[in-house]
């Protein structure tokens, strides 16, 4: 048996498609979807981030402005810039690329950030509504994981599904996002005692550890949906995930590349989020 391939790229084009109509739609009404990013350093990988999610906004016809900042920018001019962005109408969703310069506290920057635009899912707003079943912004990278699993017509609820890694950006709301829709969910971490032992149960696995070959053959069950969060390099440089693909594929009943997996699918639930953050502002400007 060999595992069937999730096509992140294929089911994110799917997506996009759908935002496009909406963004149409909106823009009959005389609104344009607009999201401000803001980078402050020269982080490589954040620039290339940024490149690609301005390239995405553009290709939608998503308004979209970006802050450039050295890294010697203080805190409070940072939060000055995000105060003065949540005023702003055509705005409506704010991105603070991460990570930021080490003067600069992250957290007090994310609640900052008005929870209308926080198309990010990272306020504690939206974390509060998303843990108490709320429709709210979920963060990107997981809600891209549900939306995958919907397209494949895989169902969640009363699986047993084990989460590796335990970070707010994807762990833990993963997690949440998956007992919202009635499945059993088991966290896993680096503090976690055998491992393999829960992983050999798990009907679906989400790994996001950030370890190369952490997943082999032997640590799961035939049959299993393994989605692959990790972006790694392997010895020879090449980008590989947390999941021995060559390995795992001959045993699990689906599994996601990397790359080409979970990874376009992130990018395009940021501009799902600011479609919805767009159509919720046109709402509240009809109901007065």
């Amino acid at each position: 048996m060999s595992a069937s391939i999730i096509d992140g790229k294929l089911i994110a084009d799917h997506y996009r498609q759908q935002l496009k109509s909406q963004i149409e739609q909106l823009k009959e009404q005389e609104v344009t979807p607009g999201l401000a990013v803001i980078l402050v350093g020269d982080n490589h990988a954040s620039h290339s981030y940024v490149k690609m999610k301005r390239k995405a906004c553009s290709n939608l016809g998503i308004h979209s402005e970006l802050y450039l900042y050295e890294s010697t920018l203080t805190q409070e001019e940072l939060l000055g810039k995000i105060r003065e962005l949540n005023e702003q109408d055509h705005i409506h969703g704010i991105l603070v690329q991460l990570p930021l310069p080490e003067h600069i506290n992250p957290i007090t920057v994310i609640e900052t950030i008005s929870p209308s635009k926080d198309v990010d899912g990272f306020h504690p707003v939206s974390i509060g509504k998303m843990v108490t079943n709320q429709d709210t912004f979920y963060s990107c990278t997981p809600l891209g994981i549900m939306k995958m699993l919907e397209y494949e017509n895989i169902s969640v609820e009363g699986k047993h599904v084990v989460i590796l890694g335990r970070s707010n950006i994807v762990g833990k709301p993963a997690g949440h996002l998956f007992l919202n829709r009635n499945a059993t969910v088991t966290f896993c971490h680096s503090k976690t005692a055998n491992m393999s032992s829960f992983t050999k149960q798990a009907d679906i696995i989400v790994s996001a550890v950030g370890k190369a070959n952490l997943i082999g053959a032997e640590d799961i069950k035939p049959g299993a949906v393994v989605i692959d969060v990790g972006m790694n390099r392997n010895e020879e440089g090449k980008l590989c995930g947390d999941v021995n693909f060559a390995e795992v594929k001959g045993k699990a009943g689906k599994i996601t590349p990397v790359p080409g997996g979970v990874g376009p699918m992130t990018i395009t639930m940021l501009l799902y989020n600011t479609v919805k953050s767009a159509e919720l502002a046109l709402r509240n400007r009809q109901n007065g």
